[in-house]
C-alpha cells in the first residue's frame, strides 16, 4: 500500500513579514491496532510525522500519536521574508512517506 497524495493549500504570493495561512491534509486511516471488526483486530497503520520546511530549514513538525484522527488537517501560519520553497513530508510508522512542495513569491 502506497501513502495518498496529500493536499496542501499556500498562497502563491505574499508580503514580506505578512501571515501567511497554511493547510495541510493527508488522507490516511490512522488505524491503532485497537479497534476489532468481529473477532479480528484491524491492523496497526499510523502515520508518524509531518515536517515542512521552508528552503531547507525546519518550519513546522508535527508527531502523531495513537489519539490522532483519521485524515489529519493542520493549519499553521508562517512569516516569510522572501520568496521560498516550501516542502512537506507525511512518514508513517512503516517508513513510507508522502511529499508536496509549494512556492511562495514575496514581494
Amino acid at each position: 500500500m502506497t501513502l495518498a497524495s496529500p493536499r496542501i493549500r499556500v498562497p502563491r504570493s505574499a508580503r514580506v513579514g505578512e501571515a501567511l495561512e497554511i493547510r495541510a491534509l493527508m488522507e490516511h486511516p490512522m488505524e491503532t491496532g485497537l479497534r476489532h471488526e468481529g473477532n479480528r483486530a484491524v491492523p496497526r497503520d499510523m502515520l508518524q510525522r509531518l515536517v515542512v520546511s521552508v528552503n531547507g530549514a525546519l518550519a513546522f513538525q508535527a508527531e502523531f500519536r495513537n489519539g490522532t484522527s483519521a485524515n489529519p488537517y493542520h493549519v499553521f501560519f508562517l512569516r516569510l521574508d522572501r520568496t521560498s520553497e516550501l516542502v512537506f513530508t507525511w512518514t508513517d510508522e512503516q517508513g513510507r512517506s508522502a511529499r508536496a512542495q509549494a512556492r511562495v513569491t514575496v514581494g
